[in-house]
C-alpha cells in the first residue's frame, strides 16, 4: 500500500476482516472512476464479503487500470445498464464532486443505495435534494470519510470515547495536510465548481470526526477562512483553510486542512488529531511517526494512570464497511447515520461559504 499520494491510498485491512455475507447476497457495482479513493472504497467492500459485479466509466484507459486490480468486475456498456440492473443493491462512485449528487439522485431512485467519495455534495440545495429523496425512496447516501472509517487510529481513539476512557469530549483540534501532487491532478480538482474548494472537500472529513468523537448532533460555524498562498496559476483554487466550530453539547474544533505536505515526508501527509476530555487526552498520529516510524496509527494516551502509547495497526480493521452493507439490508444505522452524514456536509458547505479570504484581508501597515 502506497502512502505517498493521498488520491491512490487504498488501505487493506491487516486483520482478517469480518466478512457479514456472502457474495452472491449483497452485489454491488461501480460507475465513475475521477478520483482514486474508489480503489479504498472497492478494498473495504470486497473485504465485507461484498461481490463486485460490474464497473463503468466514459475513460475506457480508466476502466483498464481499473480492471487490472480487480479482474472479477465485468464491464458495463453504460451507467444505465447498471442502474436498470436489479441485481445490483448498492451503487459507489468517485465520479468528479459536481457530479456525485446527481449520480446519487439517479442511483437512489433505481431502488439502490449509494456510496460516494467526499465530497458527497457541494451546496445545501444539494443536501436538501438528497435529505428528500433518502426520504422518499428509503435508500442510503453513504459518503466515504476515509479519514476516520479506514485509519485503525481514529477508530482506536473512538471506541477509548465510547468506553468512556476520557470522559466527557472537551475539545478536538485537526491538522490535516494532504500532498499536492499537482502535475496528476485532473482540470476538474482547481474548480471550485467541480470539486467544492477546501473546506468543502477535505474539510468535510474532519468535520465528520468531530461530530463523532463528540457525538454532536449539531454544530455552529464559528469562523473560516481560506487562502490561495502558493498555486497563482491556478487562481480560483485554494490550498489553505481553517475552521472554529462549536457543537451542541458545548464542546469545541478547530481544524487546519492544507496542501503543503513537504516532499520529503514519507506519507501523503501527516495526519494529526488532539481530543481533550475531563478524564483523559489522546493524541492520533494518523500515517506516520514523523522521523521516527512509517508505521502509521500511533496512539499517546495521557489518563489518570500515566502515559501510554499503543500502536493500534491491526487492531481493529475496518469494521465500517460490513456495518454499511448490513444497513442497507436491514435498515439500521450502525454504521453511520443519515443524519450525522447529511449535517457533515452541510457544515462543510456553510463553512465554505462563510469563509474569509486571507489574500483579501486589509493588512495593517
Amino acid at each position: 500500500m502506497q502512502k505517498m499520494d493521498g488520491m491512490y491510498y487504498a488501505p487493506r485491512s491487516a486483520k482478517q476482516a469480518e466478512r457479514v455475507v456472502k457474495a452472491s447476497e449483497f452485489a454491488f457495482a461501480v460507475i465513475g472512476l475521477d478520483h482514486g479513493h474508489i480503489y479504498a472504497m472497492t478494498n473495504g467492500l470486497l473485504e465485507a464479503g461484498a461481490q463486485l459485479a460490474y464497473v463503468y466509466d466514459e475513460d475506457p484507459n480508466k476502466v483498464e487500470v481499473f480492471l487490472a486490480a480487480y479482474p472479477q468486475a465485468q464491464i458495463a456498456p453504460s451507467s444505465d445498464y447498471i442502474l436498470n440492473n436489479a441485481g445490483i443493491s448498492l451503487v459507489a462512485s468517485a465520479i468528479k464532486p459536481s457530479l456525485r449528487c446527481s449520480l446519487g439522485l439517479a442511483v437512489m431512485e433505481s431502488n439502490k443505495h449509494y456510496f460516494c467519495d467526499k465530497p458527497g455534495m457541494l451546496s445545501l440545495e444539494e443536501t436538501r435534494i438528497i435529505r428528500d429523496a433518502c426520504k422518499r425512496t428509503g435508500k442510503r447516501y453513504f459518503i466515504y470519510f476515509g479519514e476516520r472509517i479506514h485509519v485503525e487510529g481514529a477508530l482506536y481513539a473512538q471506541q477509548l470515547i465510547e468506553d468512556g476512557v476520557l470522559g466527557e469530549v472537551l475539545s478536538v483540534n485537526i491538522l490535516a495536510p494532504h500532498r499536492l501532487n499537482k502535475a496528476s491532478r485532473p482540470p476538474w480538482f482547481f474548480n471550485p465548481e467541480e470539486n467544492g474548494s477546501i473546506l468543502v472537500d477535505i474539510g468535510s472529513h474532519q468535520l465528520e470526526q468531530f461530530l463523532t468523537y463528540t457525538n454532536s448532533r449539531s454544530a455552529k460555524i464559528l469562523h473560516s477562512s481560506i487562502a490561495n498562498y502558493n498555486n497563482p496559476d491556478h487562481p480560483d483554487f485554494q490550498d489553505f483553510g481553517q475552521c472554529v466550530l462549536v457543537g451542541d453539547r458545548g464542546a469545541t474544533c478547530y481544524f487546519r486542512v492544507d496542501w503543503f505536505t513537504p516532499d520529503g515526508m514519507g506519507a501523503w501527509g501527516d495526519g494529526r488529531v488532539f481530543i481533550v476530555g475531563t478524564k483523559a487526552s489522546v493524541e492520533i498520529r494518523k500515517y506516520l511517526d514523523v522521523a521516527r516510524s512509517n508505521q502509521g496509527d500511533q496512539v499517546y494516551l495521557v489518563d489518570g494512570q500515566g502515559e501510554h502509547h499503543i500502536e493500534a495497526f491491526g487492531s481493529i480493521g475496518f469494521p465500517f464497511f460490513g456495518a454499511m452493507i448490513l444497513d442497507c439490508l436491514n435498515c439500521t444505522d450502525h454504521a453511520i447515520t443519515q443524519e450525522h452524514t447529511l449535517l457533515t456536509m452541510e457544515l462543510a458547505i456553510q463553512a465554505q461559504e462563510k469563509a474569509t479570504n486571507l489574500k483579501s484581508v486589509n493588512q495593517i501597515p
